[in-house]
């Protein structure tokens, strides 16, 4: 398995670059359409605002062909603001479109008492336990989380875990063979490297 992690010229790249290569897993730095022809699975990681993520998939010519990927229901992890792109919208960047593949919007916590940007440890708590998305980790294990803004999908079917931080919030989705988190599993130890393994693990047999 070839995995492609999108470099659009911000995002953690090194730490989950690593991470994913601990695994025994080949990954590629990606930063162009015709880099895409020999990967098996993509990875979007993320750093920075929505805009600035969303303008440099376009100036690059990645926008389009990672959408097509998705919407082609490939292999592909979104982290953070590889998740929040998969949105139509985000308060964070009015008038500036994500990809739309999923139906929803981004926006930005509440103000209340609790601290923003949501930063360091909390626990997921998983739809479908079932899913082998979360074999090994327990019934609500912990992950590391860096963000102010947050995804509101419009179909419950989408939502694959739930987060609580002030508000009940969708903190990773999952169809097919699509899936994103807010969290950054390449933070997150041992319970992200067993994420990103079960990844792995549940969409090779589909590249065989």
């Amino acid at each position: 398995m070839k995995v492609g992690i999108i470099d659009y010229g911000a995002g953690n790249l090194r730490s989950v670059h690593k991470a994913i290569e601990s695994l025994g897993v080949s990954a590629h730095l990606v930063s162009e359409p015709g880099q895409m022809e020999e990967i098996d699975a993509l990875v979007l990681p993320g750093q920075g605002s929505f805009g600035d993520c969303v303008r440099h998939l376009i100036d690059q010519g990645l926008r389009e062909p990672i959408r097509e990927w998705i919407v082609a229901d490939r292999p592909y992890f979104g982290i953070c603001l590889g998740y929040q792109v998969l949105f139509a919208s985000s308060e964070e960047s009015p008038g500036v479109p994500g990809l739309g593949v999923f139906p929803g919007e981004v926006v930005r916590f509440p103000v209340s008492e609790l601290k923003v940007p949501h930063m360091g440890w909390n626990e997921i708590v998983p739809v479908d336990r079932a899913d082998p998305l979360w074999a090994g980790l327990g019934p609500q294990p912990y992950f590391y989380f860096v963000h102010s803004f947050y995804p509101r999908p419009a179909d419950d079917a989408d939502v694959a875990c739930r987060t609580s931080y002030g508000v009940d919030f969708a903190s990773g989705i999952r169809r097919g063979q699509v899936v994103a988190t807010q969290f950054h599993p390449e933070k997150s130890q041992d319970s992200g490297l067993r994420l990103l393994e079960n990844f792995f693990t549940s969409v090779a047999p589909s590249l065989r």
